[in-house]
């Protein structure tokens, strides 16, 4: 069974369509990343989700269990928003109890989940101090450990490494990866390196509709394009080879970066066998050749941009 499903859910605020018939599921136990550019429609869909918000059309299911129709969902899910709220008054202790008891989880077991709670979150020895002094990054992890308090099946995570810093997002990032087989984890971001660290499979939307959805290197093979870069000795010569290249049948597309001269390609094949040959030709040191290895990030501008060239059309 799936741990989420989502089927032609719209939801519209006056007239812009935040939501235009998703669907889309996700496997239990996966660690799925949620992409889209701002506005894309992620955090209606988390809201969605957790019953914050009702769509227009459409239906979404958590563990089998629709959501708006079935109260035994809030068990089975932990929500983390992008800027999670607490009370500053309140110790990291009292925090985890608070939400414990929320759960009706009985106290003896409470202190054992707090204990542990804390622990993961490596929060063990700020336990007793007041939430108000925490550091963006341990509210963070405060957040995940509260969201995880009760055991949930599903952990819906809204940028919950976006505001931090290298450090923070570290942190946050390895307590989530160590939840991978424990339980589903749903992670809307912007932030492509994180989704390429940690998750499984991707969906990519954009304007309220599934663009694409597959597992991380299966999106990665289909989409990306093929990359040559050359690094050289002397920039003018590299910046002619350049203008030569980019008349080339194969070429894509051509970029200067200081000495750094980068390929997509058409034709890989071609490629391989002219772009070496015409920057000795052009007489050109090359220090450094390579295929580049593609990225998440190159799969989602190219698929975000092909979305904004089809509806120019």
């Amino acid at each position: 069974m799936s741990a989420i499903r989502i089927e032609a859910l719209t939801k519209s605020f006056g007239k812009f369509r935040a939501l235009d018939g998703l669907s889309l599921t996700v496997e239990g136990g996966a660690v799925f990343g949620f992409l889209g550019p701002n506005g894309a429609g992620k955090t209606t869909t988390l809201r969605i989700l957790t019953g914050l918000a009702h769509a227009d059309s459409g239906g979404a299911w958590v563990e089998g269990l629709e959501v708006g129709k079935s109260a035994e969902i809030s068990s089975r899910i932990g929500y983390l928003p992008e800027e999670p709220a607490f009370y500053p008054w309140m110790t990291g202790i009292e925090t985890l109890d608070t939400m414990g008891q929320v759960h009706r989880i009985e106290k003896a077991e409470r202190r054992r989940r707090v204990d542990e709670m804390l622990e993961m979150a490596g929060l063990t020895e700020a336990g007793k101090r007041r939430v108000g002094g925490y550091s963006r990054g341990m509210r963070q992890r405060l957040g995940l450990a509260q969201a995880l308090i009760h055991r949930p099946q599903v952990l819906l995570l809204d940028e919950p490494a976006s505001a931090l810093d290298p450090a923070g997002r570290k942190d946050v990032l390895g307590m989530i990866e160590g939840l991978r087989g424990q339980c589903t984890v749903f992670m809307s971001t912007h932030i492509l390196a994180d989704v390429e660290r940690i998750c499984d499979t991707v969906a990519i939307i954009d304007r309220g509709k599934l663009v694409a959805n597959a597992r991380r290197a299966d999106l990665i093979a289909r989409y990306a394009i093929p990359m040559l870069a050359l690094e050289a000795d002397d920039v003018d010569r590299l910046n002619k080879l350049a203008t030569e290249v980019s008349q080339m049948g194969w070429a894509h597309a051509v970029a200067i970066e200081g000495r750094r001269l980068t390929v997509t390609v058409k034709d890989l094949a071609a490629a391989q066998r002219e772009l070496l040959a015409q920057a000795v030709a052009a007489g050109l040191v090359v220090t450094h050749y390579e295929q580049v290895k593609p990225s998440l990030e190159d799969v989602f501008l190219r698929i975000v941009e092909n979305g904004k060239e089809s509806r120019q059309l």
